[in-house]
């Protein structure tokens, strides 16, 4: 079973650090997944980003995965993919970049959830948690009842799909959302948006692990 990391750090298009830097600020804090999060810039762009993340996090030991454009695997030193397209193939994507990469995908109901174990998503990002403004959408937010219950009923299909929580979450929630039996939890915005970026991420990150 491939490593999946329990707190995941998510990168953003933010005015105040490029995604480079917030790579950087999270590998000095302790990270050891970071998903690169950028859907504004063209492959050339894409890649100068990608290789010097690559770099900050093989100094760190980081594993590095990059949301959606799987075109570039192969191009760059990414360890995996993370899919936001809920409807995405991931028989036909897991044929296409072989067994040695990591793919996660994004869900909002069981179902995508019990789609995703079956197809062979290594993990998921169920959400969202709460209203957030990193990922604006219209879809439904899940309540703590709604993770303890996709927990038992991934348990009753006998699947060890590993689900993170994510999508508004603060550091006052991650006790009560660990409880429910998720595996994890991802975070952007509210690291992002700290006066202090490391401590923010390091009270997540204890706040996980404990």
């Amino acid at each position: 079973m491939k490593y999946i990391e329990k707190f995941q750090y998510i990168t953003h298009d933010i005015p105040n650090l490029t995604h480079i830097e917030q790579a950087q600020l999270a590998c000095e804090a302790g990270a050891k997944w970071i998903q690169y999060r950028c859907l504004s810039k063209s492959d050339e762009e894409l890649l100068k980003d990608i290789n010097a993340i690559a770099e900050i996090c093989d100094d760190w030991g980081t594993t590095l995965i990059v949301t959606d454009h799987i075109h570039l695997n192969g191009k760059a030193d990414i360890q995996g993919f993370h899919m936001e397209d809920m409807d995405a193939d991931f028989i036909a994507l897991r044929k296409l970049v072989g067994h040695d990469v990591t793919l996660g995908g994004s869900a909002n109901t069981v179902t995508n959830l019990i789609r995703l174990a079956r197809e062979g998503a290594d993990y998921a990002g169920y959400g969202p948690f709460a209203e957030t403004e990193t990922k604006p959408n219209n879809l439904p937010l899940l309540g703590v009842e709604t993770y303890y219950k996709a927990v038992q009923e991934l348990k009753a299909a006998n699947s060890q799909l590993r689900i993170l929580a994510v999508g508004g979450i603060k550091i006052y929630d991650v006790e009560t959302l660990m409880q429910t039996g998720i595996y994890g939890i991802a975070v952007s915005g509210a690291v992002n948006s700290a006066d202090d970026f490391i401590e923010a991420y390091q009270n997540f990150h204890d706040a996980v692990k404990s």
